[in-house]
């Protein structure tokens, strides 16, 4: 598809203009942080997944943030065969959605994570 401007044709629109203008007009934020009080055992780096999607790794400490558009989401994070369960969340233009996550649970949930992987690491929305 062609663009025209003023009677005037110009270069196609490609789908990364199309993102580009998806990204400046519909907006939102996700932030993520990775941090611990005490002692955690499963502390390597997590693998975050949106909508089923990798996005990108998370050290210990450490903390990012990206644009995502808005309306639903489903969130997970992963290390191995370890993971969090999938939160789903809505966020709207403009609006920031923070979670933490964590490898830290108390011990009957630690013991259960071995058979039930699911629940070795946390994720919570702030």
């Amino acid at each position: 598809m062609t663009e025209v401007d003023g009677g005037n044709q110009t270069r196609p629109r490609t789908a990364q203009d199309r993102r580009q203008e998806e990204e400046i007009t519909l907006s939102a934020t996700l932030k993520l942080t990775h941090k611990t009080i005490g002692v955690e055992v499963r502390r390597g780096t997590y693998d975050v997944l949106l909508d089923g999607d990798h996005v990108r790794s998370l050290e210990l400490n450490g903390t990012f943030e990206m644009a995502v558009p808005p309306g639903p989401h489903r969130l997970q994070i992963r290390s191995g065969r370890n993971s969090s369960r999938t939160k789903s969340f809505d966020v709207a233009e403009g609006e920031v959605a923070s979670f933490r996550c964590s490898g830290k649970s108390i011990l009957p949930i630690f013991l259960l994570s071995f058979f039930i992987p699911s629940l070795a690491l946390s994720l919570h929305r702030e």
